[in-house]
């Protein structure tokens, strides 16, 4: 079974987005080892110090996928095949990446594997974990064949 760690900077403190946090994580608990690990943020905006905290956490051996604005456009089917096709290659670890409010680490997103981004558009940050949580289980569910994705 596929390993999927997500590393977030910041806690979630409102209920909705605990509450939709949750669901998808009950959600994928069928289709992956899903671990969410949340990281404090730097108060003096460290970015490197932050980068250092999140590489870390990184698990041996994951493929690595910093989420980041100049990342690629990738739709719900692309992220399927990429999730299959890590556990084709005989990755059994992914692992995305999700920086503070400031940004992300330039280090860490030239460690990264691949540099993914949700969109051109801005949201609010803690939303961007909730929109990866759910394209996640997207992804598996097209991979299934499932109804879910229309």
């Amino acid at each position: 079974m596929l390993s999927v760690r997500i590393i977030c900077v910041g806690k979630l403190k409102e209920k909705f987005y605990i509450d939709a946090a949750g669901e998808y994580i009950k959600r994928l608990a069928g289709y992956c080892k899903l671990d969410v690990v949340e990281l404090l943020e730097d108060k003096q905006q460290n970015l490197r110090k932050e980068g250092a905290a999140i590489e870390a956490k990184i698990p041996s051996g994951a493929y690595v996928v910093a989420m980041c604005v100049e990342g690629q456009h990738i739709d719900s089917e692309e992220l399927s095949k990429l999730l299959r096709g890590r556990a084709v290659e005989g990755i059994s670890k992914i692992c995305f990446i999700i920086g503070g409010s400031e940004g992300m680490d330039e280090e860490l997103k030239g460690r990264a594997d691949m540099k993914l981004s949700m969109s051109k558009m801005t949201f609010p940050h803690h939303l961007a974990r909730i929109m990866l949580l759910e394209q996640i289980y997207r992804a598996f569910k097209i991979s299934e064949g499932g109804k879910y994705h229309k």
